[in-house]
């Protein structure tokens, strides 16, 4: 029996071999290179991009640090806000900087990789191997706050998108980019705007996360519906962006399973 156990195991194996060699002849070739198209050019970032410019201020977010800056020329620069205190030790509004990076087509942002003045350089590089990235903020150290005024530029994401706006003094109102969309009509430059929120004031500006927009304090409104918030009541105006949500239908009643039934059965015969 084992000889001929040997033999037809040695024979299935090599028609098993056989077999996915024939297959795998059959797989067609990988594709030649540059079969597959380039991306289109209208959304392909613009890489290894270099401009120079005079500072004009800071771009802050809520928390107090500088995640951008805006040149006198109208181009805005967007790092990680990691390299908040680097950046801030190195360079301040008036200076003129040479920045390298990447920004999309036809969007007035650039991602900045390097940013260079006076011969001192700050590079936005990966974190070492080991080290964890920054906790959560505290968010005691937000302040409620209103700020208001005429809309003096908008500001944009890295694709385009309006996500806050910089008042005439300067103070900078952040907003969700969605946000953005559905308050196209009234975020234009030289518009009134009014905002409150959350954010910080310091000696490098203010910021400040809105909860609320309006043309005017009379007419703000809550950007998102629910219960009233920290920063103050409902005002005569106040609309929900988001309609409320109608009754639920009641579900069918689930009918209960019945329980089997069971034929009797004739006595065993003794």
């Amino acid at each position: 029996m084992t000889p001929r156990f040997s033999l037809i195991a040695t024979a299935g194996l090599v028609t098993g071999l056989l077999t996915g060699g024939a297959a795998f002849a059959q797989m067609p070739p990988p594709p030649p290179a540059g079969a597959f198209p380039p991306p289109h050019p209208a959304l392909a970032p613009e890489a290894g991009m270099t401009v120079q410019g005079r500072v004009a201020q800071w771009l802050l977010n809520p928390n107090g640090e500088a995640d951008g800056l805006l040149l006198t020329d109208g181009t805005q620069v967007a790092f990680p806000p990691h390299l908040s205190t680097s950046v801030m030790q190195i360079f301040k509004p008036g200076d003129t900087v040479r920045i390298a990076g990447w920004r999309a087509p036809n969007v007035p942002v650039m991602r900045a990789l390097t940013l260079e003045a006076g011969g001192r350089t700050v590079v936005d590089q990966p974190p070492a191997p080991g080290m964890f990235p920054p906790g959560p903020r505290d968010l005691a150290a937000l302040s409620a706050m209103s700020v208001g005024g005429r809309i003096e530029r908008l500001l944009y994401t890295d694709r385009g998108d309006v996500h806050g706006v910089i008042l005439a003094d300067r103070s900078i109102v952040r907003f969700p980019p969605h946000i953005g969309a559905v308050y196209g009509s009234i975020l234009q430059p030289g518009a009134q705007l009014f905002a409150q929120g959350w954010g910080t004031r310091g000696p490098n500006g203010s910021a400040v996360e809105a909860t609320s927009l309006g043309q005017s304090a009379d007419s703000v409104r809550e950007l998102v519906g629910g219960p009233v918030g920290p920063v103050g009541p409902r005002g005569p105006h106040h609309r929900h962006l988001m309609a409320p949500m109608g009754p639920m239908t009641p579900m069918a009643p689930v009918p209960p399973v019945p329980a089997p039934v069971f034929a009797p059965q004739p006595a065993a015969n003794s």
